[in-house]
């Protein structure tokens, strides 16, 4: 498969302009329909190739931040309706946004550095998160984008659900509510064509059982958790729901920018001590930004003082104390560098992010305080980058890699479900 897309991600508009033209195309093998909207209104679309009863079924956009996902639902499309032998005997479902709300937020479809990433940046609070959602709030609380997705699934029936995530940098690695035999192989082989790092020790499949180099699959329900002050629970959320018919889920996650650190399956040397480092600078970090963010609350914080912007700067800071708590437990729950270095740069996301969002909030309505919190986004993307020696991966690697692993995962799964 060569470049498939032009250096930059696709919007919703495009993409479903785009899934529109494949269907106008193909009429006796697309269907491009509405299944849902979102909570402001904004239509959600799936597009159908095929119509066999083993189904496929691909989500890009669960999250607004990690825009890869459109690209690689876009060529996974195109190449099912031009390959026939990738439908035989299966039909392929995409949901083109599952958050086109939150795809509106995050301003940044073509970021140049991390620092330009973040000063556009938006991801809404857990309990606003499609896939999420179910895990934290009772069935009547359910986003209208949670409930169209549960209900395509119900719908197709997929024996394979694939969710198409990223991270801004790091490397690459897959979750899997069930082992895929025969994934980690192409998955690693695939990461070093494309000089991807393999995230051996991601934070968030901390503790679970690994079938190969970052490809994790989900302990056993009586599994301690190895951050137990988050009360979501990957059980409850989407992912599982296909579990119902017999199906599974496979979470593909690429960086934007390849990052060093994460892929060393060595042991750390001194793995409790830097724990405690890092839950020490996580803890000062964002209490520079909550500092920023309790001296402007008496002042009227402009339109965004209600919205999702300020609901997930918040949120995210809440999480701070409980998790600075659960890293520095003893003994971690992976002693490698690999390890260390993923919490690291876990780490740095929280209070970074919290920073850009609040800044989108304050920009209007507190200038200095806008300013000040630029600057730590400034500060802190260029320690982020340097700490970790940033490269920026092509967006056709990154769509071409996941696009490589989608289609392992759909016949080795399949292989299984028969």
């Amino acid at each position: 498969m060569g470049p498939l897309l032009e250096l930059r991600y696709p919007t919703v508009a495009e993409l479903v302009s785009a899934a529109r033209a494949l269907a106008a195309g193909s009429p006796g093998l697309c269907v491009l329909r509405r299944v849902g909207a979102s909570r402001a209104g904004r239509p959600l679309h799936l597009l159908s190739v095929g119509h066999a009863r083993r189904a496929v079924l691909v989500v890009a956009g669960a999250h607004a931040n990690e825009p890869a996902g459109g690209g690689t639902l876009l060529a996974l499309a195109r190449r099912t309706v031009q390959e026939r032998e990738l439908r035989d005997g299966t039909s392929w479902h995409f949901l083109l946004c599952a958050d086109p709300d939150g795809a509106s937020l995050h301003v940044t479809p073509s970021p140049r550095s991390l620092y330009d990433y973040h000063l556009g940046f938006f991801r809404p609070a857990g309990p606003e998160q499609p896939e999420w959602a179910p895990s934290v709030l009772p069935p009547g609380l359910l986003p209208p984008e949670t409930r169209a997705l549960t209900g395509v699934i119900d719908e197709v029936r997929p024996y394979l659900q694939v969710s198409l995530h990223g991270t801004d940098l790091g490397g690459s690695w897959v979750q899997l509510t069930r082992d895929v035999p025969g994934l980690a192989e192409p998955f690693a082989r695939s990461a070093a064509q494309l000089h991807i790092p393999v995230e051996t020790g991601a934070s968030d499949a901390a503790g679970w059982p690994a079938s190969g180099p970052g490809v994790h699959v989900m302990p056993v329900p009586e599994t301690t958790p190895a951050y137990p002050s988050l009360t979501d629970d990957a059980r409850h959320s989407t992912w599982y729901h296909a579990h119902r018919y017999g199906g599974l889920t496979a979470v593909i996650e690429v960086p934007m920018w390849a990052g060093g650190l994460v892929d060393d399956p060595a042991p750390h040397p001194a793995p409790d001590a830097a724990m405690r480092r890092l839950a020490d600078r996580l803890l000062r970090d964002a209490g520079e930004v909550r500092r920023v963010l309790e001296e402007a609350r008496p002042r009227p914080l402009g339109e965004d003082a209600d919205g999702p912007l300020l609901r997930a700067v918040v949120w995210g800071l809440e999480l701070v104390p409980g998790l600075a708590a659960d890293l520095v437990r003893t003994p971690p729950v992976d002693g490698t560098r690999a390890y260390v270095g993923s919490v690291d740069a876990f780490a740095r996301r929280v209070p970074l992010r919290a920073a850009a969002m609040l800044r989108r909030v304050l920009r209007e309505s507190d200038a200095g305080a806008a300013a000040r919190l630029e600057g730590l986004v400034a500060r802190w993307s260029a320690a982020f980058a340097g700490r970790f020696h940033a490269r920026w991966v092509p967006v056709d690697h990154q769509v071409e890699h996941q696009c490589r692993t989608v289609l392992v995962a759909a016949r080795q799964a399949r292989e299984q479900a028969w």
